[in-house]
């Protein structure tokens, strides 16, 4: 069974560097890319489920896991910008 959380930190570090690229143009270190793709799945997922989509599998956790983790990091820069003077 450990290798179900092998799975979630691969998925992870996949959706945090996905979602970094996105949002940034790059990843921020393999640390913040698995926190913000854990994140970022049981983010994208909740809101998934609210809005009425659901799916199953791997290419399903992903998409959902990148989408949360793109949200996450949008919501995050919001309250982190610099202010330019």
């Amino acid at each position: 069974m450990w290798y179900y959380w092998l799975g979630y930190i691969v998925i992870g570090l996949i959706a945090g560097w996905l979602g970094g690229l996105i949002v940034k143009g790059s990843g921020s270190g393999w640390v913040v890319n698995l926190i913000v793709g854990v994140v970022g799945a049981i983010l994208g997922g909740w809101l998934m489920s609210f809005v009425g989509l659901s799916g199953h599998g791997l290419l399903w956790t992903l998409l959902s896991a990148v989408a949360g983790a793109v949200i996450l990091l949008l919501i995050v820069g919001l309250f982190t910008r610099k202010k330019t003077s």
